[in-house]
Order: structure tokens, then sequence, then C-alpha cells
């Protein structure tokens, strides 16, 4: 049963098109409107994350990007990490900026910590093709 998207919704899917490009937006709208398991909890990202939340003025995407980072890692949630340096990439943060964010995070999160989110920062920028060289810290043999 396919689920129509209201206005809010191809809004969300807009602004998330810009920051991750079509393929993924279209992704976005296929589990949305698919009717299946999951597919509402799509639609209240779209609405709620991409369209009220990422769709406001006041901040640029750039800094939203910075918020929404430190707040993943101090949440120890690699996989919406991995997702949101993609964003934040493509929102104009440098390698230099996401590592300072490692950096100032660290004195209050803690190592553990900030070694997870590490992983997910270097997979995430190997996916982008950003420092493929770079290792992890299980694959230098330090965790």
């Amino acid at each position: 049963m396919q689920v129509e998207l209201g206005e809010k919704s191809e809004h969300g899917l807009a602004v998330i098109a810009e920051m991750r490009g079509q393929n993924f937006s279209d992704t976005l709208r296929a589990s949305a409107t698919s009717g299946k398991f999951g597919s509402a909890i799509t639609r209240m990202a779209l609405d709620f994350s991409f369209a009220d939340s990422w769709g406001r003025d006041g901040l640029a995407r750039r800094d939203r990007s910075l918020v929404i980072i430190g707040a993943l890692i101090a949440m120890r949630q690699p996989l919406e990490l991995k997702n949101h340096i993609k964003i934040g990439v493509a929102n104009g943060l440098t390698l230099r900026e996401i590592e300072e964010v490692l950096v100032q995070a660290t004195s209050y999160v803690g190592f553990p910590c900030i070694a997870t989110a590490m992983t997910a920062v270097i997979e995430a920028l190997r996916e982008i093709g950003m420092d493929p060289n770079v290792q992890t810290s299980e694959e230098r043999g330090l965790l």
C-alpha cells in the first residue's frame, strides 16, 4: 500500500537531496511511501528532522552539522554519525574541522566514546573518498 507524502515531507526530501544527493533522497522517498515496516518513522524523519529542523533559518547548515556531529558523538551513535559526517562534508566542513570536533569532545565524553566515533568518521570519510588511507584504531592494532 503506497502512502502519499504531504507538502512538509516533500520539503524534507528537497532539503536532504541538497545535502546527500538525489539518489539518497529517492531512497528515503521509497522508504517513506512504501507502507512497509518503518515507513512511518521515515516520514517522521522527513517532517521533523529535515523539514522542521534542517529547513529552518537561524543557523547555517554547516553550523547545524557541527552541532549534530557533536551530539551523535556524545550519544555514541556511529551509524547516524557516519551519515552526518557525509552531510557535514556536503555542508562545507573540512577534514580539519571534523577532527577538531573530535578533539573538543574528548574531554567531555571520554576516550572510549571518541574511539567509537573515530571509527565511524574514518569509515564515512573513506566512503566519500576523503582521506582514504587513514586507518582506524582497530586496523592499527590499538583496540
